[in-house]
């Protein structure tokens, strides 16, 4: 399977940043992308630095003009994609929601971020609800996408219910980065740390995963932090977490990777891991911790 990621820096004008999508959804296209895999919350900036009621003005309905603007590219181009947006659900009911397009451009299904963090300047409690959609597969023509959103990918948990239905692709959209007073060493530990755990999904459940980061500065809008610097490295990484591509720290990249498919079914079939569960002795994995 051909795979198209794009890490993109997001400006203050939703018009730019959707234009610019467009073109580079084209680029990878235009390369023999099958899959095309966008950042999360690309249509903006990376709003939930501070709190601020007005900043759900730039949620929208699903359906609604950013399912129509994402499915006419899908159907133009003959991908599937995958977007993430900012769902206004009702007023005050809103969600950080992944939308799939099948290669017509009509919705193939959609994921709700289920970990919602709440850090200084990651303030998504704010404005996320958590999902109630659960952790689901969805099917298209290309494959069963196991897909979650960023804090989402740090639980193991949500990997193996998307592995354990079926799930041939583990995705994750993402905006994570550095706040600019830490070292260089800590920033260094943390995007390590980001990169591994994500690679362990891929070696515990046999699959590839897919990690697509936005990149660049953006300022804090209250100056009480020194603003993000995302750190890219978007990646894919094969069955056994090796990396078929790692992109930079720093640049907008559009890539097209080729995962081999097959190759994954034999991995599972060398590493076993789910005929060997111990899924009798597991229940308190539901517990929040056990004193």
């Amino acid at each position: 399977m051909k795979i198209g990621i794009i890490q993109q820096r997001c400006t203050g004008s939703i018009e730019d940043n959707k234009r610019k999508l467009a073109q580079n959804i084209a680029d990878v296209a235009s390369q023999g992308a099958e899959l095309v895999v966008l950042q999360e919350l690309h249509n903006s900036l990376y709003f939930c630095q501070t709190e601020n009621t007005a900043n759900f003005d730039l949620a929208e309905p699903i359906p609604g003009p950013g399912t129509d603007y994402y499915g006419e590219l899908a159907r133009r181009h003959g991908i599937v994609l995958v977007t993430n947006l900012f769902e206004r659900r009702s007023a005050g009911l809103y969600h950080n929601t992944t939308v799939v397009f099948e290669k017509d451009g009509t919705i193939a299904g959609k994921y709700r971020k289920m970990h919602i963090p709440d850090d200084p300047a990651y303030y998504e409690k704010f404005y996320f609800t958590p999902g109630d959609l659960g952790f689901h597969p969805i099917d298209t023509s290309v494959g069963r996408l196991g897909i979650q959103v960023c804090w989402d990918q740090w639980y193991p948990e949500g990997a193996r219910l998307m592995a354990l239905q079926g799930a041939e692709l583990l995705i994750y959209p993402t905006a994570i980065g550095y706040e600019s007073s830490d070292t260089p060493e800590e920033q260094e530990r943390q995007r390590e740390a980001w990169t591994t755990v994500q690679r362990g999904h891929a070696v515990a459940n046999g699959l590839p995963v897919i990690a697509v980061n936005r990149v660049g500065h953006e300022p804090d809008p209250s100056a009480q932090t020194n603003g993000i610097t995302f750190w890219g490295s978007s990646f894919v990484a094969g069955p056994q977490g090796e990396f078929l591509f790692r992109a930079s720290k720093d640049k907008e990249e559009n890539v097209v990777v080729e995962v081999d498919m097959k190759r994954c079914e034999n991995v599972r079939r060398w590493w076993p891991f789910l005929r060997d569960r111990r899924i009798e002795e597991f229940a308190p994995l539901t517990r929040r911790f056990i004193d």
